[in-house]
C-alpha cells in the first residue's frame, strides 16, 4: 500500500454512541480494540445496515504500524477468533444490562489475506445513523498506544471533552475498563492510570491531568481535566510522537488541517 493510502486510512473517523463508551464494560486487548476500531472506520454515515466489511491483513498491519510477517498473519487470526468469542455488558436506558457480541462470524481467505467481518446486529444503535450523543475521533490517535487501558480511558475522556472535566469513583473507573485486578490505588495508578495519561498526552488529540479526592484516608475519586490540543505546535509534536512510534517519516505543520 502506498504511503498516501496508509495516511488516508489512518485519518478515518471512529464514531461511537456515548452509551457504548460511558455505560458499557468490557475487556479487549490492544489488537482486539484496534481491529474493532478499524472496522468502525469503514461504516459510512448513510449506512442503515451493517455491511460485510473487509480488509487486507497486510493493509491493516501497515495502518497500525505492525510488522507484516507471516507470523503476524497467524497471530491476527487468533486475535479475531478471541474477538468473535467475546461479548460485553451494555447498560440500557431502562436500567437493564444486556450482553452484546462484537462481531458475527468472520471469513478469511488464506490466499489473498482478505478478512471479511460483519459487526453484530445488536451494535446498530451504537454505531449507525448517529445524530446526537456520540463521540468521534481520528483512528490515528489511538494507533501508537500500547496499553489497552489507554485506549479505553482516552475514549472515555474524549466523550467528556466538551465539559473540560470528568469525575468518577475509582472503583467505577476500574469496572468500566475491567481493571478490578488492581486492588490498591497505588497499583492502579502505576499500572493503569499514569501509563494511560502519558500515552493520551503523547499520542492523543486531548491533554489530560488528574487530581484525586479522598474519603478519609482512602482515595475515592479521580477528577480529570481535559483540554483539546488546539495549539499548532502542540499538535505537530503529537503527530511526531505518533510517527516516531509507527516508524513514519516526520510530519510538517502543513499536514495539520
Amino acid at each position: 500500500m502506498k504511503k498516501a493510502e496508509i495516511e488516508l486510512l489512518r485519518e478515518y473517523k471512529v464514531v461511537k454512541n456515548n452509551n457504548l463508551i460511558q455505560r458499557s464494560r468490557y475487556e479487549l486487548s490492544v489488537q482486539e480494540q484496534k481491529i474493532i476500531l478499524y472496522l468502525i472506520t469503514k461504516i459510512k454515515p448513510e449506512d442503515t445496515e451493517f455491511d460485510l466489511y473487509e480488509f487486507n491483513i497486510k493493509d491493516f498491519c501497515e495502518v497500525c504500524g505492525i510488522n507484516t510477517s507471516g507470523k503476524n498473519y497467524i497471530l491476527l487470526k487468533d486475535v479475531i477468533k478471541e474477538l468473535a468469542d467475546k461479548s460485553m455488558w451494555v447498560k440500557l436506558e431502562n436500567g437493564y444490562e444486556t450482553l452484546v457480541r462484537w462481531i458475527e462470524r468472520p471469513f478469511i481467505n488464506p490466499k489473498s489475506g482478505i478478512i471479511k467481518i460483519k459487526l453484530d446486529e445488536l451494535m446498530r444503535p451504537y454505531l449507525l445513523q448517529l445524530k446526537e450523543h456520540f463521540t468521534a475521533y481520528n483512528l490515528y490517535y489511538i494507533l501508537a498506544m500500547k496499553s489497552k487501558y489507554s485506549i479505553r480511558i482516552y475514549e472515555l475522556l474524549k466523550s467528556y471533552e466538551s465539559l473540560f472535566e470528568y469525575t468518577i469513583e475509582i472503583e467505577g473507573l476500574k469496572r468500566i475498563i475491567s481493571a478490578e485486578r488492581y486492588t490498591t490505588y497505588k497499583d492502579f495508578r502505576i499500572n493503569v492510570l499514569d501509563i494511560a495519561v502519558k500515552e493520551i498526552n503523547d499520542f492523543g488529540d486531548i491533554f489530560v491531568t488528574y487530581t484525586v479526592e479522598k474519603a478519609g484516608k482512602k482515595v475515592d475519586k479521580i477528577k480529570f481535566s481535559i483540554k483539546p490540543k488546539t495549539d499548532i505546535k502542540e499538535r505537530v509534536a503529537t503527530l511526531k510522537n505518533i510517527d516516531k512510534r509507527l516508524n513514519i517519516d516526520e510530519v510538517s505543520e502543513q499536514q495539520i488541517d
